[in-house]
């Protein structure tokens, strides 16, 4: 297996040995297209430290890789950054086979672990600003809590000015390709968005003072290197600067017109209302639910200053669609977003209520009346919905101005 597998060099004292997902397609209800890197990390010091792990299905690959560096026994300590299980999954087996003289997580880490693989295995915690010495290096420890998780943290390896990031600065893409300057820019750039829109969105506070207290380190990073995606070395303002604009949410000059239809009358509302934000020079992105996944959506609301949400009503509620999308966004809270309602129905027209009610609850400002129809909208509805997407495009613009 070590002749087939083979780490790769991130910089001077740290190998890539991490795992790659080609066939992975949903994780946790986000779509992973590209599949996905479990990015495992060796510290070629006096100490030989492991950062992190792998899947547990991937074990083999990631024990292979680092036997091309160097026998995996010979491993004195495991550092582990992130306890989710996509990077703790295999760590009590790799433990077992390479009897590490420590592990190593936040507070937080070692109770989480616990909670997760219930084995009486010592694990010593780090707290934030810790060093441990690996003898001839140094690795510093910051703790990130809520990027994603409680446990999670930051390590430092300053001898090569190596930032290991855990998920943060990551993306789901299986690709040989090891680096950011390997890749295409608008590849990365959208990868990262969807990643972030997905993954991180609910903690862009955390986000921004985690960024802040980095900075304030002085810490000279070179290199930073996530627990998925490519390694970034090339240029580190690229991805820094993404998630600084990410996580401030400010409104920008797009709307996104999301929808489910049943006999295709919503979805003339919902055209109606796309028409009239582009006529007002407004970037309009059209998704009805039965085609675009709900991490698509949250992609397109990312960098968005508006949702309108649109549904027949089924059985006294929306469509179960349009629920499971809107359930997924309410959970990843985007923020500062004007938005208003449409629908049509054949009884009641309950799902309006229902998507009201979500707005709200988002704290998405409902700027607009809400338009609605008995069954099939005739002109003067859709004039409604072309006024309404004006009113939308209108309060957007003085929110921009």
């Amino acid at each position: 297996m070590a002749d087939i597998y083979q780490a790769i060099k991130v910089s001077e004292h740290v190998y890539w040995v991490g795992a790659i997902d080609w066939a992975i397609r949903d994780f946790h209800g986000y779509a992973t297209p590209h599949g996905s890197t479990y990015n495992a990390y060796l510290v070629m010091a006096d100490k030989i430290t492991l950062i992190d792990t792998v899947k547990t299905p991937f074990m083999d690959e990631m024990l292979a890789r680092i036997a091309s560096v160097v026998d995996p026994s010979k491993i004195d300590y495991i550092v582990s950054n992130h306890s989710e299980q996509d990077h703790s999954g295999c760590l009590l087996q790799v433990a077992s086979l390479v009897r590490p003289e420590k592990i190593f997580a936040s507070v937080m880490g070692v109770k989480t672990l616990g909670e997760i693989l219930h084995e009486n295995h010592s694990i010593q915690p780090v707290k934030d600003g810790e060093v441990l010495s690996l003898g001839n290096m140094d690795l510093k420890f910051m703790e990130t809590r809520m990027i994603h998780w409680p446990d999670s943290m930051f390590s430092y390896l300053e001898k090569d000015g190596l930032l290991f990031s855990q998920d943060a600065f990551g993306m789901h893409l299986a690709t040989f390709e090891r680096f950011d300057d390997e890749l295409a820019a608008d590849m990365l750039e959208y990868e990262a968005a969807t990643y972030y829109a997905n993954i991180v969105l609910p903690f862009s506070g955390s986000v921004l003072k985690t960024l802040e207290k980095v900075a304030a380190t002085g810490w000279a990073i070179k290199i930073i290197a996530p627990d998925h995606g490519p390694v970034w070395r090339k240029d580190l303002s690229f991805i820094i600067n993404l998630y600084k604009k990410w996580a401030l949410q400010k409104p920008a000059g797009k709307a996104v017109v999301v929808y489910a239809t049943m006999w295709h009358s919503t979805e003339m509302m919902a055209k109606a209302i796309a028409e009239s934000l582009a006529q007002e020079g407004i970037r309009v992105r059209l998704l009805n639910v039965d085609d675009a996944h709900r991490s698509e959506v949250l992609y397109e609301i990312l960098e968005a200053g508006a949702l309108i949400a649109g549904s027949p009503t089924l059985n006294n509620h929306m469509m179960p669609q349009m629920a499971d999308v809107m359930t997924y966004m309410k959970g990843l809270k985007p923020a500062n977003l004007v938005g208003a309602v449409f629908g049509s129905f054949g009884w009641s027209g309950e799902s309006l209520k229902d998507l009201e009610a979500m707005l709200q609850a988002m704290k998405v400002e409902i700027v607009a009346d809400t338009v609605s129809v008995r069954h099939v909208p005739g002109a003067d509805v859709l004039q409604k919905c072309h006024e309404l997407g004006k009113t939308v495009a209108v309060e957007l613009k003085k929110r921009l101005s």
